[in-house]
Protein backbone atom coordinates (compact mmCIF):
# COMPACT_ATOMS: atom_id res chain seq x y z
CA UNK A 1 0.00 0.00 0.00
CA UNK A 2 1.91 3.14 -1.11
CA UNK A 3 -0.14 5.25 1.44
CA UNK A 4 1.73 4.07 4.81
CA UNK A 5 -0.22 7.47 6.63
CA UNK A 6 -3.20 5.66 6.31
CA UNK A 7 -2.58 2.63 7.94
CA UNK A 8 -4.14 2.00 11.54
CA UNK A 9 -1.08 1.07 12.45
CA UNK A 10 0.57 4.17 12.40
CA UNK A 11 -1.77 6.85 13.65
CA UNK A 12 -1.41 7.80 17.19
CA UNK A 13 -5.28 8.79 17.04
CA UNK A 14 -6.14 5.41 16.89
CA UNK A 15 -3.87 4.15 19.33
CA UNK A 16 -5.53 6.70 21.73
CA UNK A 17 -9.08 5.37 20.98
CA UNK A 18 -8.28 1.85 21.52
CA UNK A 19 -6.82 3.05 24.61
CA UNK A 20 -9.88 5.02 25.93
CA UNK A 21 -12.35 2.51 25.14
CA UNK A 22 -10.39 -0.01 26.94
CA UNK A 23 -10.36 1.59 29.74
CA UNK A 24 -13.89 2.97 29.96
CA UNK A 25 -14.85 -0.96 30.14
CA UNK A 26 -12.38 -1.22 32.86
CA UNK A 27 -14.43 0.81 34.72
CA UNK A 28 -17.54 -0.64 33.64
CA UNK A 29 -18.03 -3.41 36.35
CA UNK A 30 -16.57 -1.42 39.47
CA UNK A 31 -19.20 1.79 38.21
CA UNK A 32 -22.02 -1.25 38.05
CA UNK A 33 -21.97 -1.73 41.51
CA UNK A 34 -22.08 2.10 42.73
CA UNK A 35 -25.15 2.36 39.74
CA UNK A 36 -23.42 5.25 37.65
CA UNK A 37 -21.63 5.75 33.97
CA UNK A 38 -17.93 6.14 33.30
CA UNK A 39 -18.80 10.39 32.62
CA UNK A 40 -21.15 10.43 35.29
CA UNK A 41 -18.35 8.87 37.57
CA UNK A 42 -16.17 11.91 35.93
CA UNK A 43 -19.04 14.30 37.21
CA UNK A 44 -18.62 12.99 40.77
CA UNK A 45 -14.99 13.32 40.87
CA UNK A 46 -15.16 16.65 39.96
CA UNK A 47 -17.28 17.29 42.71
CA UNK A 48 -16.29 15.17 45.40
CA UNK A 49 -12.89 17.18 44.86
CA UNK A 50 -14.72 20.51 45.01
CA UNK A 51 -18.60 20.63 45.97
CA UNK A 52 -21.11 23.67 45.06
CA UNK A 53 -19.66 24.97 41.83
CA UNK A 54 -21.37 26.27 38.71
CA UNK A 55 -22.35 24.50 35.45
CA UNK A 56 -19.56 26.27 33.97
CA UNK A 57 -17.00 25.61 36.01
CA UNK A 58 -17.96 22.11 35.89
CA UNK A 59 -17.53 21.99 31.76
CA UNK A 60 -14.12 23.11 32.34
CA UNK A 61 -12.64 20.87 34.83
CA UNK A 62 -14.57 17.72 33.05
CA UNK A 63 -14.13 19.12 29.40
CA UNK A 64 -17.03 17.22 28.55
CA UNK A 65 -19.45 18.70 26.36
CA UNK A 66 -22.39 20.96 27.40
CA UNK A 67 -24.79 19.38 25.40
CA UNK A 68 -23.84 15.80 26.96
CA UNK A 69 -23.34 17.62 30.71
CA UNK A 70 -27.15 18.62 30.24
CA UNK A 71 -28.37 14.91 29.82
CA UNK A 72 -25.47 14.15 32.56
CA UNK A 73 -26.66 16.18 35.46
CA UNK A 74 -30.59 14.99 34.84
CA UNK A 75 -29.77 11.64 35.32
CA UNK A 76 -27.72 11.94 38.16
CA UNK A 77 -30.62 14.14 39.36
CA UNK A 78 -33.15 11.62 38.78
CA UNK A 79 -30.48 8.94 40.66
CA UNK A 80 -30.60 11.83 43.71
CA UNK A 81 -26.72 12.13 43.40
CA UNK A 82 -27.15 16.00 43.17
CA UNK A 83 -28.90 18.71 42.81
CA UNK A 84 -29.09 21.99 40.28
CA UNK A 85 -29.27 25.31 42.64
CA UNK A 86 -29.77 28.84 41.95
CA UNK A 87 -26.28 30.79 43.14
CA UNK A 88 -27.19 33.14 46.39
CA UNK A 89 -25.44 35.77 44.84
CA UNK A 90 -26.18 35.61 41.33
CA UNK A 91 -29.36 34.01 40.28
CA UNK A 92 -28.58 33.35 36.89
CA UNK A 93 -25.72 30.92 37.76
CA UNK A 94 -26.54 27.37 38.67
CA UNK A 95 -24.77 25.51 40.94
CA UNK A 96 -24.65 21.93 41.00
CA UNK A 97 -23.86 20.19 44.89
CA UNK A 98 -23.92 16.80 45.97
CA UNK A 99 -26.96 15.31 47.88
CA UNK A 100 -26.50 12.80 51.17
CA UNK A 101 -26.60 10.34 49.13
CA UNK A 102 -23.98 11.54 46.29
CA UNK A 103 -21.66 12.20 49.26
CA UNK A 104 -21.77 8.74 50.86
CA UNK A 105 -20.74 7.57 47.08
CA UNK A 106 -17.38 8.92 47.57
CA UNK A 107 -16.42 6.36 50.14
CA UNK A 108 -17.75 3.63 48.16
CA UNK A 109 -15.73 4.94 45.16
CA UNK A 110 -12.77 5.18 46.56
CA UNK A 111 -10.67 1.76 46.14
CA UNK A 112 -11.74 1.82 42.30
CA UNK A 113 -8.75 4.12 40.95
CA UNK A 114 -6.43 1.75 42.58
CA UNK A 115 -8.33 -1.31 41.37
CA UNK A 116 -8.17 0.25 37.89
CA UNK A 117 -4.44 0.74 37.84
CA UNK A 118 -3.66 -2.53 39.37
CA UNK A 119 -5.06 -3.72 35.56
CA UNK A 120 -1.83 -2.04 34.24
CA UNK A 121 0.61 -4.96 34.27
CA UNK A 122 3.05 -3.46 31.92
CA UNK A 123 3.30 -0.15 32.93
CA UNK A 124 4.88 1.33 36.30
CA UNK A 125 3.82 3.98 38.12
CA UNK A 126 6.74 6.05 36.66
CA UNK A 127 5.49 5.58 33.19
CA UNK A 128 2.15 6.28 34.27
CA UNK A 129 2.89 9.83 35.34
CA UNK A 130 4.72 9.87 32.29
CA UNK A 131 1.98 9.02 30.28
CA UNK A 132 -0.32 11.56 32.06
CA UNK A 133 2.08 14.26 31.09
CA UNK A 134 2.02 13.05 27.44
CA UNK A 135 -1.74 13.25 27.78
CA UNK A 136 -2.01 16.60 28.86
CA UNK A 137 0.39 17.27 26.03
CA UNK A 138 -2.24 16.45 23.52
CA UNK A 139 -5.25 17.52 25.16
CA UNK A 140 -3.90 20.60 25.49
CA UNK A 141 -2.40 21.09 21.87
CA UNK A 142 -5.78 19.96 20.69
CA UNK A 143 -8.15 22.06 22.88
CA UNK A 144 -9.54 25.02 21.22
CA UNK A 145 -8.01 28.30 23.29
CA UNK A 146 -10.84 30.77 22.08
Amino acid sequence: MPFEQLKLKNQLCHRLYMASNSLIRAYREPLKALNITYPQYVVMMALWEEDKITISALLERTMIDGGAMTQILKKMTDKCLLNIIKDDDDKRKRLVELTTQGQVLKAKAANIPHSIRCEFNSIDSIQANQLMQLLDLVVNDLTDKT
